[in-house]
């Protein structure tokens, strides 16, 4: 039996990794949990129940004198780091009914490729966009960072170029293949996105990455390091193509949005909206994608503000890559990887796929 003076948080993840779970979960007065396809469960039946000063050493060891300062005024804390040969970790620190607890989510240290995704080879595409702007959306814990990571590894691979990140915390690391790449942190190497993406601009910059839209000052720069030439990935926690343009041009104010219709039918290249689904043999989850590329008619859509058309122009898009999120749905239910019955929980459109599924 595990005794809790010997317990160290990375020797949980390490188990966690094993089990191939995505998440470790620790609290007081509970047993340590993992998360796996959607299902939460004990992490090992030989492990004890946790006490608060063990969550406390083990949670407080992971941070920096600067960093215990924040967390003691803000009671919150996004940390990253790795356990060497296993994986990297992106962890929240909080509190709950007065003791430490966190949220640990596992990554693997080899970023996959998009084929070991199961990702259609359009996402390939879009990466050898010269410039402009690309949105993965999608709910929290859909796989937008590891589909980011994928392309961006394609980019590294096949193009020497300078590629910039500002993460928050970093995930996946890019190690430098024909890219040159600098990671920036915020809370280590950088205070906030919107300083870091200025400072991004004036360093020579091809390939940027900003890990999270959060407000129209860093929507805005991002917008213009994609009309100046650069090539700019982010994502956006929105469901669809249509969402998420809604989403943008009402992040600011009214009498700018014929501006930013115009300035983001110049700028964008696609929009990816991910969700994860799980497969009818139980053997984990695939990715089905709603996707949008921006072809002059959607571009057309996009500067007259016509946010609604843009469906019927992805589900009529096949020949440039689109595909509403139906239409995946509906792929992976004839090849007998998900049920109807799992298509229809994560449909688009519900009374379209019945009508296609029946098909």
């Amino acid at each position: 039996m595990v005794t809790i003076e010997s317990l160290t948080l990375h020797h949980l993840i390490e188990m966690a990794a094993a089990a191939n779970a995505s998440d470790l979960m620790i609290k007081a007065n509970q047993v340590p949990m993992t998360k796996k396809y959607d299902t939460v469960r004990p992490l090992s039946p030989d492990l004890p129940v946790l006490d608060a000063a063990t969550v406390s050493r083990m949670l407080l060891s992971l941070m920096t004198d600067r960093q215990r300062h924040i967390f003691d005024e803000t009671l919150e804390m996004d940390l990253g780091f790795t356990v060497p040969g296993v994986c990297r970790v992106r962890c929240n620190v909080y509190w709950q009914k007065g003791t430490m607890a966190s949220v640990c989510r596992v990554v693997p240290l080899r970023i996959k490729t998009l084929e070991e995704l199961g990702l259609p080879p359009i996402l390939g595409e879009i990466t050898k966009a010269g410039n402009g702007l690309v949105l993965v959306t999608g709910p929290t814990g859909c796989g937008k960072t590891t589909t980011l990571a994928a392309m961006l590894d394609i980019i590294n691979q096949e193009d020497p170029c300078n590629m910039v990140t500002i993460e928050d915390p970093l995930e996946f690391i890019h190690e430098d293949k024909k890219a040159y790449v600098t990671q920036r942190e915020v809370g280590i190497d950088t205070y906030d996105f919107q300083p870091a993406l200025r400072a991004s601009l004036r360093q020579a910059p091809d390939v940027i990455l900003i890990g999270e839209m959060r407000d129209t000052t860093t929507m805005g720069i991002a917008l213009q390091a994609g009309e100046t030439g650069h090539l700019v990935f982010s994502t956006v926690h929105t469901s669809s193509a249509y969402e998420t343009m809604d989403r943008v041009t009402n992040m600011f104010p009214p009498h700018e949005k014929g501006h930013i219709c115009q300035r983001m039918s110049n700028a964008l290249r696609a929009i990816v909206a991910q969700k994860l689904v799980a497969r009818d043999d139980g053997e984990g989850r695939v990715a089905a994608l709603e996707i949008l590329i921006c072809t002059p008619t959607v571009s057309k859509a996009i500067e007259d503000g016509h946010f609604s058309d843009l469906y019927h122009l992805i589900n009529e898009g096949a020949f440039w890559g689109m595909q509403t999120m139906n239409q995946s749905l509906v792929r992976y239910v004839k090849a007998g990887v998900i049920s109807e019955a799992t298509a229809m929980k994560h449909a688009g459109v519900a009374s379209e796929l019945k009508q296609m599924l029946r098909r």
